[in-house]
């Protein structure tokens, strides 16, 4: 038996004993034992040929597959991340098999920016995507996006869930089906979202031939603001998994991995939740009783916090009406519907340990945002605070080292040009990508990467922008390029980010250095078509 397969078969029966501890630690020994023979047959072939150089090495075996999963508004509150109260073990497990970086940060902190930025490997400066209702190929109808590379080398491409952020009337534009992917589905329309709109007095629009008497019901949940905002609602629903449309997400991209026949494939698998309405099954709410949940409490003595920090408007004066029981069943909501979708994400590895896929699949999850659960009263998306630019990020599998942590900053603009490096894809024509490739991280954790990562949003129907740059140790926040205000955080010693020192006369030449940084950024232009610099 080959050292490879009986590492797989030995992990997913120590997975199915449901020994966590015992199924991390044998990881890491199952791969020393698989390095050990790798390096044993690495010298054999070394003394029987000359050294190819790594294209030809790719070329020669199969190019890895990818498995790409994203969740839905996910921050950094899973176990793996140093959260005690949620329950996220296959998340966990993949870290413990993997590298998780600590310091991954997104582009634009809300979906649809976001994913438009890491799937065409632009910033969002460059796409002008900074809301949820822009298609980005309205703004840049020739743009290559990752999965389109990857078909257009000779990879089996699909796309299963919310991977680019879609609308339900015109999923084949919103979900790139025509360019980017072999095939593609998303199940869109269930329970949430016949509670959603329900509530909005609107009828669904492309249903997806879905068989609505398998739609779950909900058995338990309301609206916390009394329906005032139609988003913030929570179910608990009856019936088993299987009628949620994030399992019938993973269930697609498993059969996907069976059907590209000799091509290497590229399956993402983008799950809605923990996104909001804050539906799924009972069970996974049963895992929080109310009484076992722990509530942020901001500082008495916390900075003032800018008027452009936090957004104003409905959803902000709405979250200050926030009972404590509302905010406790809010942050149950959000958990139980985390768990959720790592009980699918375990689904996808077990499918990859089942078919003995992990010598040649690189794996990735990650979260499109971040998301404040109570910091600054705030309990939604759209902020320039770590809370909201941070998400958890994991690569596992092919080329990737087991079991280590990465400190230095990555931005998710990086991962088209670092999958293009692993995979040896060829780089998009006429296309220059943002970001940069951190495969050297892969190889060496402790390495110190670009050390830093931008991040930015709007305010206001004028599109005021905010920016900001993450080092190691700063952040810092400008607004109106500082016309409107600048932070300074410490994240050594403030990670909760509660105390400005950007008026601190002691701190005037790091803010000005900082500052300087975002000169490096791309010119945003007023009009979308001004894109010569980017795309013919």
């Amino acid at each position: 038996m080959k050292i490879d397969n009986f590492t797989s078969i030995v992990c997913r029966a120590i997975r199915k004993c449901g020994f966590p501890m015992l199924f991390n630690r044998s990881l890491q020994a199952l791969g020393l034992l698989a390095l050990g023979m790798a390096t044993v047959r690495g010298l054999a072939h070394a003394e029987s040929s000359p050294a190819d150089s790594r294209t030809e090495a790719l070329t020669a075996a199969k190019r890895p597959n990818v498995l790409l999963i994203i969740a839905d508004d996910l921050r950094d509150r899973v176990g793996c991340y140093g959260n005690p109260y949620i329950k996220t073990p296959n998340i966990d497990s993949l870290a413990a098999r993997g590298l998780r970086f600590d310091h991954a940060y997104v582009q634009y902190s809300v979906c649809d920016p976001s994913r438009s930025s890491f799937l065409t490997g632009l910033r969002p400066e460059q796409t002008r995507v900074w809301d949820n209702q822009t298609c980005f190929r309205d703004n840049l109808p020739n743009v290559i996006t990752l999965p389109q590379c990857f078909r257009q080398d000779g990879y089996y491409t699909a796309g299963y869930g919310k991977v680019f952020h879609t609308v339900t009337a015109n999923f084949a534009k919103w979900g790139d089906a025509t360019n980017s992917w072999n095939d593609c589905r998303e199940v869109q329309f269930d329970a949430a979202k016949a509670a959603y709109f329900d509530a909005m007095k609107k009828k669904p629009g492309d249903l997806h031939d879905e068989d609505f008497s398998r739609e779950p019901q909900i058995v338990e949940g309301r609206n916390l603001t009394k329906n005032v905002l139609k988003w913030c609602y929570w179910g608990a629903t009856a019936g088993p998994d299987s009628l949620e449309p994030d399992y019938q997400t993973a269930s697609d991209a498993i059969a996907a991995m069976g059907k590209a026949g000799g091509q290497p494939w590229f399956i993402a698998a983008g799950f809605h939740r923990p996104h909001d309405p804050f539906i799924c099954p009972k069970k996974y709410f049963d895992l929080y009783p109310l009484s076992s949940l722990k509530l942020y409490q901001d500082p008495d003595d916390m900075s003032k916090t800018l008027s452009l920090a936090i957004p104003s408007g409905l959803d902000f004066d709405e979250f200050q009406k926030f009972s404590t029981e509302d905010k406790l069943e809010f942050m149950r909501a959000y958990y139980a519907c985390t768990t959720f979708t790592d009980t699918q994400v375990g689904r996808l590895l077990q499918a990859l340990d089942e078919r003995n896929l992990w010598t040649n699949t690189i794996v990735i999850f990650m979260g499109d945002n971040g998301y404040h659960l109570g910091e600054r009263k705030w309990w939604n998306k759209v902020t320039l605070f770590d809370r909201c630019c941070r998400v958890p990020y994991i690569l596992a599998g092919f080329g990737v080292q087991s079991g280590r942590v990465c400190e230095a900053p990555v931005e998710l603009v990086d991962m088209y040009p670092t999958l293009l490096d692993l995979c040896q894809v060829k780089p998009p024509t006429n296309q220059t990508l943002a970001g940069q490739s951190f495969r050297s991280l892969l190889e060496n954790p402790d390495g110190l990467g670009k050390g830093h990562a931008f991040t930015m949003v709007t305010r206001g129907k004028n599109d005021l922008v905010g920016r900001s740059v993450r080092t190691s140790r700063w952040r810092l926040t400008e607004w109106d390029e500082g016309r409107k205000g600048i932070e300074l955080y410490d994240e050594v010693n403030d990670p909760q980010e509660n105390y400005n020192l950007a008026d601190n006369p002691k701190y005037s030449d790091l803010v000005k250095s900082l500052r300087a940084m975002f000169g490096t950024l791309p010119k945003i232009t007023q009009n979308p078509n001004e894109r010569s610099h980017i795309l013919p």
